[in-house]
């Protein structure tokens, strides 16, 4: 008689679902959210996975690739939802993540017993969290009007910069930072001039000299953009070469080949928003940071965001606390999160299911520098911290009316 091994059954794991550009010009950004994400699940299975009265769960992270392109992203929506997945998450581009929420609340309406929860941890136009806001959805990241306000905090105490160029990608996102440039310069720097303003197609633009040339001729003291990606190396890089010499004051300016394309030519002239930033002081926020350099050595690949860990740990603390996979059981317990990771914290603000969080602002210098022991992806320059707006402060009001399904 033949023994047979005994095999015991592993736990179904839950499923999180990325839905990101996996190829072409914004390839780089989808999988910088990738490792991120991966990165957040390997610390919940670390600790046993979710915790569930039936048993213990892993938490996996599944990809689909949007192709940069809305149609593609719905499919994947609809594969997803189709292969049992109950949370997705997106984040690069507001115009997708739009189009995402619109077909999410569709599919929830027409199949309750299939409904999904959508995290978004980058798609930052303010209506998704106020005239567009809706129970599935939330938002781990300052929506735009937040991340400018906390800008402003630096830029309206720059006196050197008497005059501001706004320029952006032509798309839902882009233009509203420079709606929000133009009307928040009004009311903190009345005395500034305003000397471009100026939109451009999303991710078409392959030579952005052009632009750079109205920049410098203009004689902005500073240019204001809310540019990602490629479009934001690509412009800083051009910008650079045309002999620019003013501020760039961005969204993200800190990472993803922004920093190495200028070179010293950025250094106390890049200015960054984000919601944390590796050379926070303290010390649990540089062991949180050289833990990720562990995770992923390659320069390339310094790619880190507190929000994504923290939306992934507000998620898992969601589950446990519903003790449940259903969609408006979590999504009831989500909109309460509060949750602390290395020594930075944020809340799930109910009303609008909007992330209140501190802001940091940096600016950028070499590395060695006072305030600066790390770089940013090998590139020998990184970001000094120079103003923290603590959640209370970077909070603004919502005009969201959000109608709740019943549990």
């Amino acid at each position: 008689m033949t023994a047979f091994p005994f095999v015991v059954a592993q736990p179904a794991p839950v499923r999180l679902a990325m839905i990101e550009t996996l190829s072409g010009p914004f390839a780089n950004t989808g999988e910088a959210v990738f490792r991120n994400l991966v990165w957040a699940a390997e610390r919940v299975n670390a600790r046993g996975g979710l915790n569930l009265s039936g048993g213990a769960r892993p938490l996996a992270i599944t990809r689909y690739d949007s192709k940069g392109q809305n149609e593609e992203a719905l499919s994947a929506l609809r594969s997803a939802i189709d292969d049992g997945v109950g949370f997705v998450a997106q984040g690069n581009s507001s115009a997708t993540a739009a189009a995402l929420l619109d077909a999410l609340n569709k599919h929830n309406e027409r199949e309750p017993r299939r409904r999904a929860l959508y995290l978004n941890y980058s798609a930052v136009d303010p209506v998704l969290t106020n005239g567009r806001c809706s129970f599935w959805h939330f938002r781990f990241d300052a929506h735009a009007d937040m991340r400018m306000a906390a800008l402003m905090e630096v830029l309206r105490e720059d006196e050197t910069v008497k005059s501001a160029y706004l320029i952006g990608q032509d798309y839902s996102f882009g233009q509203a930072v420079l709606r929000e440039a133009r009307r928040q310069l009004q009311i903190h720097r009345p005395d500034m001039a305003i000397v471009g303003d100026e939109r451009h197609p999303m991710g078409r633009v392959k030579d952005f000299l052009p632009y750079a040339a109205k920049i410098k001729a203009s004689g902005a003291g500073a240019v204001i953009t809310g540019n990602w990606g490629n479009d934001l190396t690509l412009l800083v890089k051009a910008a650079r070469e045309s002999g620019f010499e003013g501020k760039f004051y961005t969204f993200y300016g800190n990472a993803l080949g922004a920093p190495a394309a200028l070179g010293d030519a950025g250094i106390g002239r890049v200015i960054a928003v984000a919601d944390w930033l590796p050379n926070l002081p303290g010390a649990a926020s540089e062991a949180f940071y050289q833990a990720f350099r562990q995770r992923y050595p390659k320069p390339a690949d310094d790619y880190v965001h507190m929000r994504m860990q923290l939306m992934v740990e507000a998620l898992a603390q969601a589950i446990e606390k519903a003790d449940s996979l259903d969609a408006v059981k979590v999504g009831l317990a989500l909109e309460q999160a509060s949750v602390t990771l290395h020594g930075q914290s944020g809340r799930m603000r109910a009303s609008d299911h909007q992330f209140q969080q501190t802001l940091v602002v940096g600016v950028m210098d070499r590395q060695g520098a006072p305030g600066v022991k790390f770089d940013v992806e090998g590139s020998g320059y990184g970001f000094r911290v120079v103003k923290q707006v603590a959640a209370s402060r970077a909070a603004l009001p919502t005009s969201c009316h959000m109608a709740r399904p019943a549990a």
